[in-house]
């Protein structure tokens, strides 16, 4: 098992140990809803970060980030704003809720369309051709922005194109590469989109097999919750689409198009977060309050069974007949298959954690509903720098030679 340690890389010996607070950003009145940066841009001599936050309140503040100051409040907003993101290329930013809005770093807003849905805005992402992708209720809107030229000197936001194929709410939205991205709904639908013709690629539905070792009908009573199968949250890599579903994680293997990994039950309540670390590895976090590390391994597979089709059915028909599945039962003979491992369990929170950040250099932050913010460190790294550190002090004090 891994070894992850809380604050500065030492054993926790009774209570834990207490980080300095650099900033606190305090403006807003009710949750907050998202927050993003916003970097400058690599022309600009200044390099001024900002930090948008976006809040029930219906406002979004702008923040200095190196002095936690407060910059600017917007709070013309009619509604709550669901989800920011940065198109850095434009140097512009889009906020959704009831409508879609684009402003530009002095955040004047530029242009914004008709009231949407009762619903709002959930997501966002950018795609290619200028365009990007929000998430509304069942349907995903496409829309093009039209910068400035020498004919129009406004800024304009189009609405291109309507996709109508989740049949329940889409609660995730993420870009698989330049070429793709994936979304996932309420009800445990995963669809694989193209981003350049935006036609489905792949259509995943079933979450539930039957596993023969478990009692059947405590199966199908699990499973007929809704929340057992939403899609909480996507993360990936250049092979693979890791879907937190419900108490369970998925792994789903763009080039096979199919599931390679699962662990059903991962948490004991819904994984709400999930981040992919280098080394096929996997964090989740949940509303139990765990969080925990995960390997995705490769093990030979020993005998010639036919792969469970009840996972992620591609094209959503069940379960295939026989004699049609022969074939691929014979090309899964020599097959690699895959498993998610438990590495590490991280216990120090006594409520739900809601959100993870990872920073390879410096560690993981998560955030619980019991108002804590622990900083883990990766116990075998901090044990080799501590070493480091030893034998450089050493040798600038020249006891590496006389030791030697």
């Amino acid at each position: 098992m891994l070894r992850w340690l809380i604050g500065g890389g030492r054993e926790p010996q009774g209570l834990a140990e207490t980080g300095e607070k650099l900033l606190e950003l305090n403006g807003h009145t009710q949750k907050i809803t998202a927050i993003i940066t916003f970097p400058s841009l690599e022309s600009c001599e200044e390099k001024r970060q900002l930090i948008l936050t976006a809040s029930a309140d219906r406002t979004v503040i702008v923040w200095d980030s190196d002095t936690g100051r407060q910059v600017q409040r917007i709070s013309c907003f009619q509604s709550t704003v669901k989800c920011l993101t940065v198109l850095q290329r434009l140097d512009v930013w889009l906020s959704g809720g009831n409508d879609l809005c684009v402003w530009n770093r002095k955040l004047d807003l530029l242009c914004k369309t008709s009231y949407l849905s009762d619903t709002g805005i959930s997501a966002l992402v950018e795609i290619p051709k200028n365009c990007v992708v929000a998430a509304a209720g069942k349907e995903l809107i496409i829309f093009r922005l039209v910068a400035p030229t020498e004919v129009s000197l406004e800024w304009d936001i189009l609405e291109v194109k309507r996709l109508l194929d989740h049949q329940d709410n889409i609660l995730s939205l993420i870009n698989v590469n330049d070429l793709s991205f994936v979304t996932g709904s309420h009800i445990g639908e995963l669809i694989i989109w193209d981003a350049l013709d935006w036609t489905v690629q792949a259509y995943e539905r079933n979450f539930w097999d039957p596993s023969p070792q478990l009692d059947t009908q405590q199966e199908i009573k699990l499973c007929q919750k809704s929340n057992d199968i939403s899609i909480h949250h996507f993360t990936c890599d250049e092979e693979n689409v890791f879907a937190a579903v419900g108490r369970g994680l998925y792994v789903y293997n763009l080039q096979m198009k199919r599931v390679i990994a699962c662990q059903k039950t991962a948490h004991d309540s819904n994984v709400l977060h999930i981040a992919k670390l280098p080394n096929r590895q996997l964090i989740s976090c949940s509303e139990d309050g765990s969080v925990r590390i995960w390997e995705l391994r490769e093990k030979q597979q020993l005998a010639a069974e036919p792969v469970p089709t009840g996972f992620f059915n591609m094209w959503g028909f069940g379960r295939v007949n026989k004699q049609a599945h022969q074939p691929v039962k014979k090309q899964q003979e020599n097959a690699t298959s895959y498993s998610l491992e438990l590495i590490g369990d991280l216990i120090g929170h006594s409520s739900s954690v809601e959100v993870f950040l990872y920073f390879e250099d410096h560690g993981l932050v998560t955030c619980s509903a019991d108002h804590l913010i622990i900083l883990w460190k990766n116990g075998e790294r901090e044990s080799r720098l501590r070493s480091l550190r030893l034998f450089q002090k050493l040798e600038e004090n020249g006891d590496l030679h006389l030791a030697l």
